[in-house]
């Protein structure tokens, strides 16, 4: 009989993570303004809270690149040593680890320009972002990737750097790890 009990509970999770709980966020860089010289990104961010499962997208033209650079380099505007560097102008990153991160675009002068943004990304959920299974940068193919650099695999074949609709269909693991929790206490008590 507690074999069955696994069984429903294992089907119940399954059921319930399903369930949509909200949307996670996507946010234009720079809005209307796109990624460019004449936007203040820190105003921009300023107002910003960014969690998991969250999405950027950057909207710039050809002369400009974004770069997920280190956070000396973007204090110092070094250009060269990105993590990872985009060019196709629109660019969509999934914030998928939490912590600061930090943008920059990586043409001479465009970083001391203004053309740079942190971003600081929170594990704590909002009401209507959850993450997503595969929160991956759905983004162009890196062109630098330094050696001993672990990226998220590329995206799926077929899909752009156009945002989507980023609904989200994943209850937490806690919430699944506490339905189990309750079914196995329950069956306990039931058997002992």
């Amino acid at each position: 009989m507690a074999t069955n009990s696994v069984v429903v509970v294992m089907v119940f999770t399954a059921i319930f993570s399903s369930i949509s709980l909200g949307s996670a966020k996507v946010y234009t860089v720079g809005d209307s303004d796109g990624w460019a010289l004449s936007v203040d990104y820190t105003t921009w961010a300023s107002d910003k809270t960014f969690y998991i499962g969250d999405s950027l997208v950057f909207k710039y033209d050809s002369s400009h690149t974004v770069d997920l650079v280190s956070s000396t380099d973007y204090d110092t505007c070094t250009i060269g040593n990105s993590i990872a560097s985009y060019n196709s102008g629109t660019t969509t990153i999934a914030l998928n680890t939490t912590g600061t991160h930090y943008y920059i675009c990586g043409i001479m002068g465009h970083c001391s320009g203004g053309m740079k943004l942190t971003v600081n990304v929170s594990s704590t959920l909002s009401p209507a972002s959850a993450p997503t299974p595969s929160s991956i940068v759905t983004a162009d193919s890196p062109t630098t990737i330094p050696l001993g650099t672990t990226l998220p695999p590329p995206s799926v074949a077929g899909t752009s750097n156009v945002p989507v609709d980023s609904s989200s269909s994943v209850v937490s693991p806690i919430i699944g790890v506490i339905l189990c929790f309750v079914t196995l206490m329950y069956e306990l008590n039931i058997l002992g």
